[in-house]
């Protein structure tokens, strides 16, 4: 009888192994399966800077007063094929994280806080976040001071150790270093801009022009490194001029150039820059004189030449108009200037020696476009309107540049600067 039951027992036996082993491979592969899905299928994120609350102790002649409808930096995940953004989230701050930027990795980002009230010297600050590469989702990792009132513009410095601040309202500008993982420590170096005041009538203003300003005082309104990260420039919109520094990326320190600037027409106020791709070639615009100015760089030496200005606006236009942000294209083919009051985006076409003409003038769907930016794949274009509590989303036509409306609104308070992460090509920590 014994031995009747052994070939049952067994085939039992054998029957338990085969469950185990095909539950343990279908879990494995069920887990591979899984990983090879968050890997693959992760979101491309964009974060929208805004301002959250009313700016304070401002000159009698700020003429940019949002109100602070926005709650800190805005999250969403955005539709590859449609452009169209998807709400997930905010990271509420009370401190108006007007500009952000993402470091190389994709794993931190950064804002300029427009306050003049952090610390107990009441300046303003400068945020880390660390972004996780799955979700999108930011932790914040510390807050430094600014060494400035009013921080409106921050940017990493091509070796990924530097960040570089411009603090508007105390027209300064501070180097931060970034540590190894990824929060800012105390800057290295500061410096305050000074000089001449322009006029409060902008050469290039165009008719019936009441477009002013900034010009009751220095005011760092953007600061960047050259490609080759061995000088940095920054614009000051008071003074009409582009500044130019030597970099030390041992100490974290700047140096004047020689010359140490070059100066816009007075009262034009430039306001941001862009280099082209070539890295010869860099275009400015001017808020209060809506104009783009070309200049040739010299990367040996970090010196700038005018050599055309343009108008960012439609031929015969008159009234009152504030420029914004300047962006090239990446393929190098066009130049998009912002247009603030006629509420544009000029689109310029990139001539074989670096001049632009004029090709199309694509209105926003909104009030007050202070900033825009591409999505990564160059197909989509996106607009920050502040006054109109939005982000729109337009098609780019490669060939010529021009844009389309999609018929996408994002409702955002106070939008001030949009930047993207695209996590499918974010590195995903091995788990332990």
């Amino acid at each position: 009888m014994y031995a009747s039951k052994k070939p049952a027992r067994l085939k039992c036996q054998w029957l338990m192994v085969a469950t185990i082993a095909t539950a343990f491979f279908s879990g494995t592969l069920l887990a591979q399966k899984d990983q090879s899905k968050s890997t693959q299928t992760r979101p491309l994120m964009a974060y929208v800077g805004t301002f959250s609350s009313p700016l304070g102790d401002v000159p009698d002649t700020q003429v940019d007063l949002p109100p602070g409808n926005g709650r800190g930096i805005h999250l969403f995940e955005v539709n590859r094929e449609t452009g169209v953004l998807q709400a997930t989230g905010t990271v509420d701050i009370g401190s108006s994280p007007d500009c952000l930027v993402v470091n190389e990795a994709r794993d931190r980002l950064y804002s300029s806080n427009e306050t003049d009230r952090f610390g107990v010297a009441e300046q303003g600050s400068v945020s880390s976040f660390a972004i996780d590469p799955v979700s999108g989702q930011l932790t914040l990792l510390n807050t430094v001071a600014s060494e400035g009132d009013g921080p409106t513009y921050v940017s990493i410095h091509p070796s990924g150790n530097f960040l570089f601040v411009a603090n508007y309202f105390s027209g300064s500008i501070a180097v931060l270093p970034i540590l190894s993982d990824g929060r800012l420590g105390k800057a290295t170096d500061a410096q305050q801009d000074e000089g001449i005041v322009g006029p409060t009538k902008a050469t290039h203003a165009p008719p019936g022009s009441f477009a002013i300003s900034g010009h009751d005082g220095p005011h760092a309104h953007m600061i960047q490194a050259d490609p080759s990260g061995r000088f940095v420039l920054h614009v000051d919109l008071g003074l009409d001029k582009i500044h130019v520094w030597k970099f030390d990326e041992l100490r974290g320190t700047l140096s004047p150039n020689e010359p140490p600037s070059v100066s816009l027409p007075p009262g034009d106020g430039p306001r941001h820059f862009a280099f082209h791709p070539n890295g010869r070639w860099l275009y400015s615009i001017q808020e209060e004189g809506s104009t783009i100015v070309l200049f040739d760089y010299d990367p040996a030496v970090g010196q700038l030449s005018p050599r055309q200005t343009i108008s960012s606006l439609p031929a015969n236009f008159a009234g009152s108009n504030f420029c914004s942000e300047i962006l090239v294209s990446k393929d190098g083919k066009f130049v998009y200037g912002g247009n603030r009051l006629h509420d544009s985006v000029g689109i310029f076409a990139i001539g074989p020696d670096g001049e632009l003409s004029q090709v199309g003038n694509e209105w926003t769907r909104g009030n007050y476009p202070r900033s825009f930016n591409f999505d990564p794949s160059g197909l989509f274009f996106y607009v920050c309107n502040q006054r109109a509590d939005n982000v729109t989303a337009f098609r780019v036509d490669r060939p010529t540049g021009k844009l389309d409306f999609t018929g996408h609104y994002a409702p955002v308070g106070n939008p001030s600067n949009i930047t993207f992460v695209d996590l499918e090509k974010v590195k995903v920590p091995e788990q332990r």
